[in-house]
């Protein structure tokens, strides 16, 4: 009887140098380490079509900066999919642009729970858009800003992944009351000293009342929701009718 396959990140990048980084460390480079995960680094370079190693050329229409090419990245795209898939399994098929949907908590939750993801780095002005079609790519951003490549992008997207896995985090239970969880933002935290700085901890956390701690936390979540995030705070308004 085989082993099954762990959960695997398949990375198209231009820089395979730059992983596993961060992923390499604190629960992410020990969840590596025990094979509860793993990486999969595809060098786009290999599939240029010239001696050049070019895996861009200037966009139709003019303008500024280069476009990576349908026709190597769909071969990277192919090669991380047939590995992938034969190892069993559907991978997620991801591509990272600024121009993506925002990634939200439950698609990481999705994609955890699959086989694993292909994620390509976007690079340059963009990818044609032809291979993110003819793929079935779902183009995702991790936020409202531009980053040089996509690379941090999908060392955070395959974080996100990561410390949902089996085995990954010691309490489980720790995730149930996180940001975006209960359609919320997290409520503050308080730890000893009680007294610093002029500052004290509020003196609910204090009583012993798990009903009021209870309540207090959530209502701090639903203030900080709505300070902050009032995309958040509609929606969560819209599920929840006794919210006012």
């Amino acid at each position: 009887m085989t082993n099954p396959q762990p959960w695997t990140a398949h990375i198209l990048t231009m820089f395979p140098g730059m992983f596993p980084g961060p992923l390499g460390h604190s629960l992410a480079g020990t969840a590596l380490k025990k094979g509860l995960w793993s990486l999969k680094t595809v060098d786009i370079r290999d599939f240029a079509r010239d001696k050049r190693g070019a895996v861009d050329d200037a966009p139709y229409g003019g303008g500024p900066g280069m476009v990576m090419r349908p026709d190597v990245a769909a071969a990277a795209i192919e090669w991380a999919l047939d590995a992938g898939e034969h190892a069993g399994g559907k991978l997620a098929r991801i591509c990272l642009t600024p121009r993506g949907a925002p990634v939200t908590q439950t698609q990481v939750k999705r994609w955890a729970a699959g086989p694993g993801i292909m994620v390509l780095c976007g690079r340059f002005e963009g990818i044609d858009q032809r291979v993110i079609e003819a793929r079935g790519l779902e183009e995702m951003s991790v936020g409202d800003f531009v980053m040089s490549s996509g690379e941090p992008a999908a060392i955070a997207l395959t974080d996100g992944c990561i410390r949902l896995l089996s085995g990954v985090i010691g309490n489980p239970d720790g995730t149930v009351e996180e940001s975006f969880e209960q359609g919320l933002l997290e409520y503050p935290h308080y730890t000893r000293p009680r007294f610093w700085q002029g500052q004290e901890v509020p003196a609910t956390l204090l009583s012993g009342n798990h009903e009021g701690i209870e309540s207090w936390r959530r209502r701090e979540a639903e203030r900080v929701t709505q300070e902050r995030r009032p995309d958040m705070w509609q929606r969560y308004r819209s599920l929840n009718s006794r919210v006012v």
